[in-house]
């Protein structure tokens, strides 16, 4: 039996002529949409290494406000077509993989807006704790206008 699985949401596109190499390191999470797996986690980062073989490996990491104790997944990335097209699938949990598509990099990879593989998710990365009014300001226009819901968003605390 063929299926497929959509990494990205109908009418995105990805970031093209992108830079592996660049990306890799260490992420905050400034906002993200609620779901499960970092329910109740602030002080939230996402780092980034080569693998071997050619693959990323996915650190995500937070403290929970709730149990007062800090949680971490691993898990690896895969590029979906060419690695110049950031559209990647990550997997935590064996076989299974969802979409990780950066739709809006700045040319000096301080910040990033992340699309999953539908409008459920959703993140805005920053090399640092804060972005600049600006750049947050572009995000949540692309954003809305791509029919993410903009004011379910997540603003996580780093302290």
């Amino acid at each position: 039996m063929l299926f497929s699985c959509s990494t990205i949401p109908k009418g995105i596109t990805a970031v093209t002529q992108f830079d592996k190499t660049k990306y890799l390191g260490k992420w905050y999470e400034i906002a993200r949409f609620d779901f499960r797996f970092e329910r109740d986690l602030n002080n939230t980062t996402a780092e980034y290494s080569a693998n071997d073989n050619g693959s990323i490996k996915v650190v995500n990491k937070g403290y929970n406000t709730r149990t007062n104790k800090w949680k971490s997944a691993t898990g690896k990335a895969k590029f979906v077509k060419d690695e110049t097209i950031a559209m990647l699938k990550v997997s935590f949990f064996g076989p299974f993989y969802g979409g990780y598509n950066v739709i809006a990099l700045d040319k000096d990879y301080r910040y990033a807006l992340i699309a999953g593989n539908n409008l459920n998710y959703l993140w805005i990365l920053s090399r640092t704790t804060t972005i600049p009014a600006a750049v947050k300001t572009e995000y949540l226009q692309l954003a809305q206008k791509a029919g993410f819901n903009i004011n379910e968003l997540i603003w996580v605390k780093h302290d």
